[in-house]
């Protein structure tokens, strides 16, 4: 998978952009970006996605997160559900910041799938993205049928110098 790229959006904010390409139809690829079942393994969050525009969601802490980063374990942010065209894109507010899912056929039965995560800050788009990158990786593994038998938190650290040196 390609390192995700930082650039700076119109209105000063900082898009951090994932783009991969997948052997897998888009309904298949929208169940892992949607279901508990997968979301669990890969999502840096335990969260419910009702997925109604409007709707608010709620992002609680995971064991993973209370144990390496100390977080208190009743610890949740909000969100709201912008828009929701299944199979094709769900875009929501996690606090302050902005995930952007599409999924776009690409003719042969895959498709492109594009994420883009929109912060405030620079520094926090560079934080982010060996985290996504590593959730992306559990992603494509999920899709293919292959047993996910490494940590993403993990892996993000091995990551995590990549996008440092790269952007």
């Amino acid at each position: 998978m390609d390192l995700g790229t930082v650039n700076f959006t119109y209105d000063g904010r900082v898009a951090l952009r994932f783009q991969q390409a997948l052997s897998h139809s888009p309904e298949k690829v929208w169940r892992v970006l949607t279901d508990p079942q997968y979301l669990k393994v890969w999502f840096p969050a335990d969260v419910d996605f009702d997925l109604t525009p409007g709707a608010e969601l709620v992002f609680r802490v995971t064991p993973e997160q209370v144990r390496r980063f100390g977080l208190p374990e009743d610890h949740m942010t909000t969100g709201t559900v912008i828009s929701v065209h299944p199979g094709h894109i769900l875009e929501y507010l996690w606090d302050a910041e902005t995930l952007h899912w599409e999924l776009s056929p690409d003719g042969s039965g895959g498709c492109w799938l594009t994420l883009t995560h929109t912060v405030e800050e620079e520094d926090s788009a560079y934080a982010h993205a060996a985290g996504w990158h590593a959730g992306l990786e559990v992603v494509e593994a999920q899709l293919d049928g292959r047993e996910v038998d490494w940590s993403p938190w993990d892996r993000a650290d091995e990551l995590a110098s990549a996008y440092r040196k790269a952007n």
